[in-house]
């Protein structure tokens, strides 16, 4: 970015949760190359350790972002990795070349680490021991700020006054080597997230919510690693077409098989076998390869063997036991579908209803998303278990006991306790 750029950048900070002041017009200017130009790919031991040094004497906040396969490859593992830091630069590193990247982690450990949608990259992050303890989500930090589109490309532009490039977001990052246009790319995304964030926080210090900003990032650092999905083959796209126990059998052999294909194959699940030709397989219960072959999804251009291969699935589930099938559903640890309440619980389902419109109003008060000032399921358990007696006290205490944050309890507490007691009584 050239000195220009820099002064356009200083003079275009947006802190009016998004939109520019109405006496202010700027067009946004085009960033095409990074300031320091695209810096070369880290692919061995002897160039990380330059990095790792750089990076661990270079000051302030480090920008972070990684590159994923989705849709390509199996898992969400990261194939690019890129950092930025005052007095560092840019480095772009290969995690396939350098799969241990503990010791950058551990050279950054205590540095603010910012990332734009925190919780897309930090499990990726997380496989190659990069493991932050402080971070500053820019998405997020938009999101309580109030900005309507909180993409990166919207954010830069509506805060910093800068149009990025994002052709490339979609593209196969375990492709070797790695096109010029994708890492300048790679470079840009990480070019002003650090810039980004400062406007926001002073964004969020002016509306006086930085301290909530804090409190989420915080959350977000300090989760531990999210628990493996339980049945994931129950969210098969069209799943709820699927009504009979010996049908959902043959949609989990069918995604178990094709997960172990996919991973052997280190491939998309999707690029193996489609979740639509996994239900209509499920409906239509084939009884041989000839019958399979006339599905949708299961056409010429399948092998013989793959295709033995998929009615070998289908035939263990028609073989199960009765009390080897499936059941319908999952078990449920919480409340039932809201849907359900009104006949299940009458009072419960006004006690929501009076909860919802309050919550909504004051979210749209604090100008900001319902779901980030206090997560729906959260006003649903507090609503369909309330406490005995649901006094400020009491409802805090379960809005903590849910997961919510100080900030939250506080802002979400008062108006629960009103709805929760003016709702009408059994």
């Amino acid at each position: 970015m050239t000195d220009a750029q820099e002064t356009a950048a200083d003079s275009s900070l947006r802190t009016t949760g998004g939109a520019p002041p109405d006496d202010v017009e700027t067009a946004p200017i085009p960033l095409l190359e990074p300031r320091d130009g695209i810096p070369p790919v880290i692919a061995d031991e002897a160039s990380l350790a330059e990095v790792i040094a750089a990076f661990a004497a270079g000051s302030g906040p480090v920008a972070v972002d990684a590159e994923r396969a989705s849709g390509y490859r199996y898992g969400q593992r990261a194939y690019l990795v890129q950092l930025r830091r005052e007095g560092s630069g840019t480095a772009l590193i290969d995690p396939v070349a350098c799969p241990d990247l503990s010791g950058l982690g551990e050279a950054l450990s205590g540095v603010e680490w910012v990332l734009h949608a925190a919780t897309q990259d930090l499990p990726c992050l997380r496989e190659i021991g990069m493991i932050p303890s402080r971070i500053f989500d820019t998405e997020l930090a938009g999101r309580l700020a109030g900005f309507p589109r909180v993409g990166l490309g919207a954010m830069v532009e509506g805060v910093l006054g800068f149009v990025l490039e994002k052709g490339h977001s979609a593209v196969d990052w375990s492709t070797r080597p790695l096109p010029e246009p994708w890492l300048r790319y790679a470079a840009l995304d990480v070019e002003l997230l650090v810039d980004l964030r400062d406007a926001l926080e002073k964004d969020l210090d002016r509306q006086g919510k930085l301290e909530w900003a804090i409190q989420e990032f915080d959350a977000i650092a300090s989760a531990p690693p999210p628990e493996p999905r339980k049945d994931p083959w129950r969210r098969t796209s069209g799943m709820h077409k699927v009504r009979r126990r010996r049908q959902m059998a043959v949609v989990r052999e069918l995604w178990q098989a094709r997960d172990r294909v996919a991973r052997r194959r280190d491939v998309s699940p999707g690029k193996v076998l489609g979740d639509a030709a996994i239900v209509e397989a499920a409906l239509a219960l084939p009884a041989n390869v000839h019958a399979l072959t006339a599905l949708n999804g299961f056409g010429h251009r399948m092998g013989r063997r793959q295709l033995e291969q998929w009615q070998a699935a289908v035939d263990r589930a028609k073989a199960l036991l009765d009390s080897e099938l499936p059941q319908p559903g999952q078990p449920v640890t919480g409340p039932p579908p809201p849907r359900a309440w009104a006949e299940k619980d009458p009072a419960a389902a006004a006690r929501l209803s009076a909860a919802r419109a309050a919550v909504s109003a004051l979210a749209e008060t604090l100008n900001m998303p319902q779901e980030n000032l206090i997560t729906p399921d959260t006003v649903r358990r507090v609503c369909w278990e309330p406490p005995a007696v649901p006094d400020a006290a009491s409802v805090a205490a379960a809005l903590a006991g849910h997961g919510a944050r100080p900030w939250q309890i506080a802002q979400v507490a008062p108006v629960l306790v009103t709805a929760l007691t003016s709702s009408p009584p059994e």
